[in-house]
């Protein structure tokens, strides 16, 4: 098996946005995660009708890297068929600065586009891309804030 070149230059810069985790219903798996780790819920549930999914995010000990919870908003969803087999992680998230530059950098390496930078119903008046690489895990490079802040807000009110 061939290493990745470990001299070669970063294609991005990488601050860790979200972690991602389909489960089959929010409020369960939000009580799972209060009980267990001690995360709470920020802000609400928020449908995304271009992810076809219901999404919520949830802040624990470490506020810098939230959970975000995703479920199919039903049975024709694309993310349906990844829930019959289980869920579980489901994407890791990283914010950017350069949404287009590190699509094309990060395609041209190698890693497919699944989903060419959209308007992000989560992160109001940010865009989301979405890729895979041979791993086979899904990465969403998530559009930061022009004030550099990179947490969810609620669609509702004004980030």
């Amino acid at each position: 098996m061939a290493a990745f070149p470990r001299n070669k230059p970063r294609l991005m810069k990488s601050t860790l946005h979200h972690i991602g985790i389909l489960v089959r219903d929010i409020d369960e798996a939000l009580g799972e995660y209060e009980s267990r780790f001690g995360y709470r819920a920020l802000g609400g549930t928020i449908h995304d009708p271009v992810q076809t999914a219901y999404i919520q995010f949830l802040e624990g000990a470490t506020p810098e890297v939230p959970i975000e919870l995703v479920v199919p908003d039903g049975p024709d969803s694309k993310l349906s068929g990844a829930l019959k087999k289980g869920g579980g992680l489901n994407h890791l998230a990283y914010a950017t600065d350069a949404i287009e530059k590190d699509c094309r950098n990060l395609r041209a390496a190698g890693m497919c586009v699944l989903q060419s930078p959209v308007t992000a119903r989560a992160f109001p008046g940010r865009r989301i891309a979405w890729l895979m690489g041979r791993d086979g895990i899904p990465v969403e490079l998530v559009e930061q804030s022009l004030e550099g802040r990179l947490c969810h807000s609620d669609p509702t009110s004004p980030d």
